[in-house]
């Protein structure tokens, strides 16, 4: 996707993030937290919403398009005095297409001022897919995706052997060519499927155990809800050496997972996971903010310290009228 981003590290080969665009560890809602609203028949709530005493949020209606701003913000330091940041933005434009009985037909599409060199590189989009009511979105254009691929790989170049592996140009990026992955892309973007209310569950993939949502603010422009949950250990080991192999395969230097995850084993890891709603006057969520924070130790006595910040946000651009 179209992004910007800025990167000022200072670190050794073990602190540096190895980072694809667009990255993808936003949190899974379960799809029991996806629910329906029968208004005037077809009408789906917005289930990211909590709906206000006595307001009902607004129905989607063919038409309606969203802006949908990601910024990711990380830092991490070392007890080594070895130091990182990172910065990055990606924004999508989503569009309903059709309100049926049991989902959405959506449409994700590049901004406006995309580039056509961009958007040859970002073949996945546009894209359409059927959100329905539980489970995770399905695509509809798979043909189209596929086509847009192989201008692509022509236009960089590459051959179908390159698929799934890694390199590094101003940024580290995997070679996708599954057209299929586009998925988990937009399953980042989602506000809808957050079923807020005072002492309801909250689940996150990446965290060790859900959490207990909290109002923190409430009044006429809308209302706050906050949920914190410790990491996953086990996860952020694995992730760490699934960056490994990344890195591994990036300098023609292959590691195995196996290998990279005994290597990671050894490490001590504590965190927390924070994430914030904000929600407008009609009870759609308008921002979430999310928020981890690692400690790690290394068998050797080194540690270091990480933060990353990711905020959603979305923009209602047009409704129909």
């Amino acid at each position: 996707m179209v992004s910007g981003k800025t990167d000022d590290y200072k670190q050794d080969p073990q602190m540096k993030l190895v980072k694809s665009r667009p990255k993808r560890q936003m949190p899974e809602i379960p799809n029991e937290a996806r629910k329906i609203l029968h208004c005037v028949g077809l009408a789906l709530l917005l289930s990211a919403s909590v709906v206000h005493a006595g307001t009902v949020p607004q129905a989607p209606q063919v038409g309606d398009t969203y802006e949908l701003t990601l910024v990711k913000d990380s830092a991490q330091q070392g007890s080594n005095g070895s130091t990182g940041s990172s910065h990055d933005m990606d924004t999508l434009i989503e569009q309903v297409t059709s309100v049926r009985a049991d989902g959405l037909e959506l449409q994700y599409d590049l901004p406006n001022t995309t580039t056509a060199e961009e958007r040859t590189r970002n073949w996945q989009f546009p894209v359409r897919v059927f959100q329905p009511v539980g489970g995770p979105a399905q695509l509809l254009n798979g043909p189209e995706l596929e086509a847009r691929l192989d201008v692509w790989l022509k236009a960089a170049s590459l051959s179908r052997t390159a698929c799934g592996h890694w390199i590094f140009t101003w940024n580290a990026f995997r070679i996708e060519c599954d057209p299929q992955s586009v998925i988990k892309t937009i399953q980042s973007y989602d506000l809808r499927s957050a079923d807020l209310h005072e002492g309801g569950l909250y689940r996150d993939s990446e965290a060790g155990s859900p959490g207990t949502l909290a109002k923190k603010a409430g009044g006429l422009n809308g209302e706050t809800f906050v949920v914190d949950m410790p990491v996953d250990t086990d996860a952020v080991r694995r992730a760490r050496a699934e960056s490994d192999v990344i890195m591994g395969d990036i300098m023609k230097k292959p590691v195995s997972l196996d290998t990279a995850l005994q290597e990671r084993a050894g490490e001590i890891v504590s965190g927390t996971i924070s994430v914030t709603f904000e929600t407008d006057p009609s009870g759609n969520v308008r921002r979430r903010t999310r928020v981890t924070k690692l400690d790690i130790k290394r068998p050797d006595s080194r540690s270091e310290t990480q933060t990353v910040t990711e905020t959603l946000e979305q923009r209602h651009i047009s409704r129909r009228k």
